[in-house]
């Protein structure tokens, strides 16, 4: 699962990084994203790559009811192919969602423990992504996410039993083309990250609000004996 993350990179390196022209929107540092929340997501149209907001929680566009979105924060990777809800927007939309930090919760004897898990580098970089627009009964148009998981790898596995895939950088050009559709090359992308290139540490239990949105959320603490 992934049910928290962070996107404090500056606007100018989301440019850079992510082979973008411009961002047609003001772009907040964020500390503390949560479910059902607008958040950054670029797709490729015609071989441009754009960023917009969508809503955080898949609302599939023959929803009757918007309060799906709030169940459909995550997908599994390894029933994309199956599930109606995501086997047609595996084909045709799928996005990148950027990110700098996401959080999970590590089971202790004293409770849960918010960890705070990134790259050591501390680079930005996308997790895999699916979206949908589905039109309300009065004919609003709501443009939605979800986030793919994936089995952990051995940095998270400790803290919990699912991860969020994060493409690799020379992978993300191929998740973006709708024009070519592969199955098997695009399944063989959604793997754990190098565990390698990743770290963790734990962070105030102040994250367990999304109402907590300020740069003490990523300040690394000692754990309790």
């Amino acid at each position: 699962m992934c049910g928290r993350f962070t996107f404090t990179t500056t606007p100018d390196k989301i440019m850079e990084r992510f082979d973008l022209s411009e961002i047609l929107f003001e772009l907040q540092p964020r500390f503390n994203i949560a479910p059902g929340q607008p958040i950054p997501a670029i797709i490729e149209d015609q071989g441009q790559r754009r960023i917009g907001r969508l809503r955080w929680g898949l609302i599939p566009s023959w929803a009757k009811d918007e309060k799906i979105g709030y169940k459909m924060i995550n997908a599994r990777a390894e029933t994309l192919q199956e599930k109606p809800a995501f086997r047609n927007l595996f084909a045709r939309k799928r996005c990148l969602i950027p990110a700098d930090s996401f959080y999970e919760w590590r089971q202790t004897e004293k409770g849960k423990q918010p960890m705070r898990i990134m790259m050591k580098n501390e680079e930005p970089f996308a997790f895999a992504g699916l979206f949908d627009t589905w039109t309300g009964p009065e004919g609003q148009k709501v443009h939605t996410c979800t986030i793919v998981t994936t089995k952990p790898n051995e940095v998270v596995k400790d803290i919990h039993d699912r991860m969020p895939v994060i493409l690799r950088q020379e992978d993300e050009g191929v998740w973006l083309d709708r024009e070519k559709y592969d199955a098997d090359l695009l399944q063989s992308l959604l793997v754990p990250y190098d565990a390698t290139q990743m770290r963790a540490y734990p962070v105030s239990a102040m994250v367990g609000s999304p109402k907590n949105d300020v740069p003490d959320c990523i300040k690394e603490i000692t754990e309790p004996a």
